[in-house]
């Protein structure tokens, strides 16, 4: 069993990144979530969940051990597979999918392309107390929630920015400048992005 593959992102799609290590090149499985993470990198480090099946062997990749976790215990729901997970974290991030869980939110989960809501609400009775959320957003700290975050957050993704890159950038301008108005949190995440 692989623990992570750390090396040379050689090639990357939204759903696929193959990572050069040791001269052997390895084609793992993504989410948009861990797309969006390493989008802009060189060398990744990449938490692995193999899967051996009769006609396969695949490798699924992730960010955050996180994402691995929620990844492995999406697929112990039957019925479940490893694509319908895939797609679960691409359209909810980990932070978010904890939450639809804790909060049994089935109407919100089966708004993923391809899940249906008896499968969103069996996904929610089997995961329900499995899994903990966070207690706020990873590296937000105090700044997300308040009115200043959210109006930056609202204007990068209206440029078209990925709300996970943008997440990112806003909270590291408001830990720098706690103080700062929009319109400063709006040029300085621009510069990080």
């Amino acid at each position: 069993m692989y623990e992570y593959i750390t090396g040379t992102l050689a090639e990357l799609t939204p759903t696929q990144a193959v990572v050069e290590t040791g001269g052997v090149g390895y084609l793992l499985f993504i989410s948009l979530e861990t797309f969006s993470q390493i989008e802009h990198s060189e060398r990744v480090k990449l938490y692995v969940h193999q899967v051996v099946r009769e006609d396969a062997q695949l490798l699924y990749g992730f960010a955050s051990k996180t994402e691995r976790e929620l990844f492995r215990q999406l697929i112990s729901v039957s019925g479940v597979g490893g694509n319908t997970a895939r797609m679960i974290l691409s359209t909810f991030s980990p932070y978010d999918l904890q939450q639809i869980i804790a909060t049994e939110n089935a109407v919100l989960l089966k708004n993923v392309k391809g899940l249906g809501l008896k499968t969103a609400q069996k996904i929610i009775v089997e995961l329900n107390g499995k899994v903990t959320p966070a207690a706020q957003r990873p590296g937000a700290g105090p700044v997300a929630g308040s009115a200043v975050y959210e109006e930056t957050m609202a204007a990068l993704v209206m440029l078209g920015f990925q709300r996970s890159a943008a997440d990112k950038a806003v909270c590291a301008v408001l830990r720098d400048d706690p103080a700062a108005t929009v319109e400063q949190a709006v040029r300085a995440a621009l510069k990080r992005l």
